[in-house]
């Protein structure tokens, strides 16, 4: 049972918990916890879906989505530093439902999911004014590499798999767009093909 109720859990009291490094780029680079609650209400349509946070950081997304739900929530990142404080964060919440894999999302096998949920995680490339840190390469052709790579494995999923954007301008192919917040940051979609 989760210690906290992720149904009135702010996000300063969520981001409370992370380093303080860490902290100053929640409102820039993790989902707000009003987006990953709506987020997780869509993408877990039914009891045990499994549901892959495409750039996960520090896991915010994931954590409150598993809390506040019945899906299982994978979160992929490729820098080992916020893999470590996502899993030590969902392990004092007592959040269960949740791991995270430290891995480039390209390396990733998306057949093992049923759901997705992507906040823009390849934009640093391109706008180096937002990077998280400078551990990792950063590169433009990287993100068109990474979107790309992204469409690719998203076109070969099901007819029923469910996502969700959260800024950026990228459409997935085969997809429908099912409902968008009134200034369209926030996307919903669901694979028709």
């Amino acid at each position: 049972m989760n210690i906290f109720s992720p149904r009135f859990i702010s996000d300063k009291e969520f981001d409370d918990n992370f380093p303080k490094e860490i902290e100053r780029l929640s409102g820039k680079h993790w989902a707000p916890a009003t987006i990953a609650k709506r987020a997780a209400k869509f993408l877990v349509n039914r009891p045990g879906i499994k549901v892959l946070d495409i750039g996960s950081g520090a896991g915010k997304f994931c954590i409150i989505g598993a809390a506040c739900s019945d899906g299982f929530f994978t979160g992929v990142e490729q820098r080992q530093n916020l893999c470590e404080v996502a899993a030590t964060i969902a392990q004092h919440y007592h959040v269960s439902n949740v791991k995270f894999v430290h891995a480039n999302v390209m390396d990733i096998d998306f057949s093992q999911y049923d759901a997705f949920f992507f906040y823009n995680a390849f934009y640093e490339n391109i706008e180096g004014g937002n990077a998280i840190d400078k551990s990792v390469d950063l590169d433009p052709e990287l993100y068109q590499r990474y979107t790309l790579i992204l469409t690719e494995k998203l076109s070969k999923m099901p007819a029923g798999t469910r996502l969700v954007t959260y800024w950026g301008e990228w459409m997935p192919e085969g997809y429908e767009l099912v409902y968008t917040n009134g200034n369209d940051s926030l996307r919903f979609w669901e694979r028709r093909e």
